[in-house]
């Protein structure tokens, strides 16, 4: 169950920073967010962050 939690918490930080970030760049429109280069930044800190997040429960699973 604990690692439920964080493996659940990357992949959504990795869906929500993919969407943000194509916002951000102008690729996906439809949304205040759209060009805007704050929700680029935004989604690429969410997307590096669910990546380290589910890299590391990935390894702590390995090393059991």
């Amino acid at each position: 169950m604990t690692r439920a939690v964080p493996t659940v918490l990357g992949v959504l930080l990795l869906l929500i920073g993919a969407v943000w970030t194509l916002q951000g760049a102008n690729v996906l429109p439809g949304s205040f967010m759209t060009g805007s280069r704050f929700w680029l930044v935004v989604g690429l800190v969410c997307l590096v962050a669910g990546a380290v997040l589910l890299y590391r429960v990935v390894r702590q699973r390995a090393s059991r």
